[in-house]
């Protein structure tokens, strides 16, 4: 029954990643699972086999959400974000209390005035990503050569430690930089491929992605090391800091998916009625011992 709610929380972060906006971290943490992740990641050579039955399900989940999400999002893209929106705020109100919790534990009277800074900032980087954002880019062609590879192990760096960061979109991140669509295409392309019976395409497709792949696992064992310093060392503002960047999502979803721009009133109240269903999964899950 574990496994399966963690392949459930993968699926539900896998999907996030793939949203322009919304930040796989930041699903993470709604879904309770967050510390447990960065622990797995960073203790990897020194627990091995258990940061593979941890990261196992999750990241079964996380392929399944990646590879079946295309549909709902194009056909149905306010509800969808509505959805999502509900999911990440449904994780709310535990941030918050284990907030005050590691607040406590510091003893400390006083304004919180680090917290407060952090918070502040990092809302205010949340919302920045997103209106920094361009328009929709031309799917590039990719041939494989070394600058190629080179290039694709770079975004994969930069994407997979903005994935880590709660309320930071990776995929926003690839928008911003002008490489979304291309990643997308890519994968999407391996999938046409495997329907097709086309080996060639799905080879092609692959060979790109191995590089991409690469620079993705580089990058969220680097950030993840960092994340736990954090959380060890400065927890209240850590916390206080996510709590921003989860904040800025909604906005973040909504305006970098272009949702506004398919808004129906069905659209609208199916959304509001499923990402209030979401919000309270959330908090579920997020009240269940992911341990």
């Amino acid at each position: 029954m574990k496994a399966i709610m963690d392949v459930l929380r993968g699926v539900a972060i896998g999907v996030a990643n793939v949203i322009p906006g919304v930040s796989g971290g930041t699903m993470a943490v709604s879904m309770g699972v967050y510390d447990k992740i960065i622990g797995a990641v960073s203790g990897l050579f020194k627990h091995f086999k258990q940061s593979i039955l941890t990261l196992l399900p999750l990241g079964v989940g996380m392929g399944i959400g990646i590879v079946a999400f295309g549909y709902a999002l194009a056909e149905h893209t306010l509800a969808t974000c509505l959805t999502f929106v509900g999911l990440i705020l449904g994780g709310l109100p535990i941030l918050w209390v284990r907030f005050k919790d590691s607040w406590a534990k510091k003893a400390r009277k006083g304004a919180p005035v680090g917290e407060v800074i952090c918070f502040a900032a990092l809302l205010a980087f949340g919302v920045g990503m997103a209106l920094l954002q361009g328009g929709d880019e031309a799917v590039k062609s990719l041939a494989l050569t070394p600058g190629t590879a080179v290039l694709l192990l770079a975004l994969g760096l930069i994407a997979s430690a903005t994935m880590v960061i709660p309320g930071v979109s990776g995929s926003m991140v690839l928008m911003v930089l002008g490489y979304y669509n291309t990643i997308l295409d890519l994968v999407t392309g391996c999938v046409d491929g495997l329907v097709a019976g086309d080996f060639g395409l799905i080879l092609h497709n692959v060979s790109l992605l191995i590089p991409f792949g690469i620079g993705v696992a580089l990058g969220i064992f680097g950030i993840a090391k960092i994340i736990e310093y954090l959380f060890a060392n400065f927890p209240s503002q850590t916390f206080a800091g996510i709590i921003g960047l989860i904040l800025s999502s909604p906005f973040a979803v909504l305006y970098s998916s272009g949702a506004l721009a398919h808004f129906t009133v069905p659209g609208l109240i199916v959304g509001l009625i499923i990402g209030a269903a979401g919000a309270w999964v959330t908090l579920l899950m997020g009240k269940a011992d992911p341990e």
